[in-house]
């Protein structure tokens, strides 16, 4: 039981030294004064994400489940397992935007939480764009009264464990009974939001 422990102790490490790495990368390039376009740092930042997100879900939670190691679990904390991907991708967000306007997340038009649902004017329009196409939504927004340059890119489902979830979990049975995912379906968007200076 403590492997599975260590290793998301490991993945959790390996996100922390990300954010240190990117806070001392933007802290030098501000220094010496260069400019990275802001869709290149949403492309930059969605990488990271999307291959932790890839790692965990594939490698951790699909790999412990087939082993019978371990399973993920929606109460993780009480059944003694593993959070499943969508919740650790919210602990991760979470810390990220943590005293920050910088902040990433997750929105699906089938979210089991209805505050993943598309809610703003931008990101009805972009999950519309990256549904219809499979490719990223870009665009700036003002939100509060500040500027940002957003990206909505397509979140699919990497592995079994992502899908069976969803598709067996009792709210989605109740709010999309018609909707089924298979992997590599866009499930939703996942969501970056970079202030900008003025």
């Amino acid at each position: 039981m403590k492997f599975p422990f260590r290793l998301i102790t490991l993945i959790l490490l390996g996100v922390a030294s990300w954010f240190v790495v990117v806070s001392c990368g933007t802290l030098e390039a501000q220094q010496m004064g260069a400019k990275v376009p802001p869709d290149l740092v949403t492309d930059y930042i969605y990488r990271i994400i999307k291959s932790e997100r890839t790692i965990y879900g594939k490698y951790v939670v699909q790999r412990l489940k087939d082993e019978n190691v371990v399973r993920a679990s929606e109460h993780w904390q009480q059944e003694k397992a593993l959070p499943l991907p969508a919740q650790m991708f919210r602990m991760s967000s979470e810390l990220a935007s943590e005293n920050s306007e910088f902040s990433y997340g997750a929105i699906s038009p089938w979210s089991l939480n209805r505050n993943n649902i598309p809610n703003t004017d931008f990101e009805k329009k972009a999950m519309k764009e990256v549904l219809d196409t499979g490719l990223p939504y870009k665009d700036y927004q003002v939100k509060d009264g500040k500027k940002y340059f957003s990206a909505l890119y397509p979140d699919k489902a990497v592995s079994a464990a992502c899908m069976d979830c969803h598709n067996q979990h009792p709210i989605h049975k109740q709010r999309y009974p018609s909707k089924v995912f298979k992997v590599g379906d866009v499930m939703g968007g996942i969501l970056i939001n970079l202030p900008l200076e003025d």
